[in-house]
């Protein structure tokens, strides 16, 4: 009898080492998912704040444009020539680097922040245009190959036809009274928003 007691302890703590070990795999398991759901957790974080951010800045980004769209309305009557200091160039300007990136440190980009006089094109900056502290500035052309007139001679703008109000009513036929068509040049409004990121 006490032979068949010490054999029936000896396979219970036999059992109990490998019931430690498997507990100690189980835990280690359970651990490092919980690190991966943290990690998840926090990287949802960054991409939902990320989205927000880009969200602010295309907004800022439309409010910028507006304010050119209601600049040019305004001086509707002084767009055959250039205007620097307000963002303003009645040539189309193709060899200009908007965004900086075909000649790093080259002198055919925009002075989009104003502290930069080797860059010979100036944006108007807008400044802070909503509560989330972001800025904008913009650029205009029109999308012409010269100053001046856009019915001047050798002068090529990007325009779009559209027919003015007239009336062949009264006429004989149509080809005596034909409709008015008026030639609307394109402009291009380049806007920049830059906001500030914080924790």
């Amino acid at each position: 009898m006490g032979s068949i007691r010490q054999t029936g302890m000896g396979r219970r703590g036999r059992q109990g080492g490998v019931v430690l070990m498997v507990a100690l795999i189980v835990l280690i398991g359970m651990t490092l998912a919980a690190l991966g759901m943290m990690r998840s957790l926090d990287t949802g974080t960054l991409v939902a704040g990320n989205i927000s951010y880009r969200q602010s800045a295309v907004a800022t980004a439309d409010t910028v444009i507006e304010r050119a769209r209601t600049w040019m309305i305004a001086n509707e009557l002084l767009l055959q020539s250039d205007n620097p200091a307000a963002g303003y160039y009645s040539t189309r300007q193709d060899s200009l680097d908007i965004t900086g990136n075909k000649t790093e440190g080259g002198t055919d980009g925009v002075d989009w922040g104003g502290t930069d006089p080797t860059q010979p094109v100036k944006s108007f900056n807008v400044g802070t245009v909503d509560a989330t502290n972001n800025t904008g500035s913009y650029l205009i052309h029109r999308l012409c190959t010269l100053t001046g007139s856009p019915n001047a001679p050798l002068q090529s703008c990007a325009v779009q036809s559209t027919v003015a109000s007239a009336s062949t009513q009264s006429a004989p036929d149509y080809s005596s009274y034909g409709l008015q068509v008026k030639n609307v040049v394109y402009y291009r409004i380049t806007a920049r928003s830059t906001g500030r990121r914080t924790p």
